[in-house]
């Protein structure tokens, strides 16, 4: 099996669920006592949580930066970026190491084109709903996308910085995320984008009426299929 490396703690609740799928997938496809063979440099999330300034993003950059460049002298063969927002920065990190990086919005991208995904709705953090780095990587891969929808977006931010980031999971939250699942169920779309790696741990991403892709699995999964080579 092939060495894989994560930057977590983006948070580390999310690096948790990474860790967890890796490691049923490695046993599943291997059996018996196999584990995944994992490096993980699990960072500081207060060092780089959100973001804002230009300011701010070089100092992230030059945190995943650096990470990214232990994880490859430690003898990682490729590596993952455990958070969807993080992946602004994702050319500058690739740019500075020779081990590939597995970009989650080319995964996900990927899986939707080959299920013929033409419309859908994208759902995380301010950043990742409104800002280019991110969309631009699944439209081109033939998925449309409805417009940001700034309250919700707002609303999430709240709930991944001050609840699930901490551990924390909210009933609230949890009929708040379901009730805005079924209003979008009702637009234009085939399928709801789950683009930020907390938000699984309060939608139910099988008890839904349209499919949803959820990044953190799909991006987990991307790693095992490199460990398994």
């Amino acid at each position: 099996m092939h060495k894989l490396g994560l930057i977590g703690g983006l948070s580390w609740t999310s690096t948790a669920r990474y860790y967890e799928i890796i490691n049923q997938a490695v046993h599943r496809a291997r059996g018996g006592q196999h584990s995944a063979p994992l490096l993980i440099e699990s960072l500081d999330f207060a060092t780089v949580a959100a973001c804002t300034t230009d300011e701010e993003w070089d100092s992230a950059a030059g945190v995943l930066i650096d990470a990214a460049r232990r994880l490859e002298t430690a003898g990682a063969g490729a590596l993952l970026i455990c958070a969807n927002s993080m992946h602004r920065v994702y050319d500058r990190v690739q740019g500075a190491v020779n081990v590939p990086i597995l970009h989650i919005a080319e995964r996900v991208g990927k899986k939707m084109q080959a299920d013929g995904i033409e419309k859908a709705a994208l759902i995380g953090t301010r950043n990742v709903m409104t800002e280019k780095f991110y969309r631009q990587r699944l439209v081109a891969h033939g998925v449309s996308l409805l417009p940001p929808d700034m309250e919700l977006a707002d609303r999430i931010d709240r709930i991944v910085y001050d609840e699930l980031t901490v551990g924390k999971i909210s009933r609230e939250s949890e009929r708040y995320m379901k009730s805005e699942m079924t209003d979008i169920a009702k637009q234009d779309v085939q399928a709801v984008v789950l683009a930020c790696t907390e938000l699984e741990r309060i939608v139910d991403v099988k008890a839904n009426v349209l499919p949803i892709y959820d990044c953190t699995s799909i991006h987990a999964k991307a790693g095992v299929d490199f460990i398994l080579g």
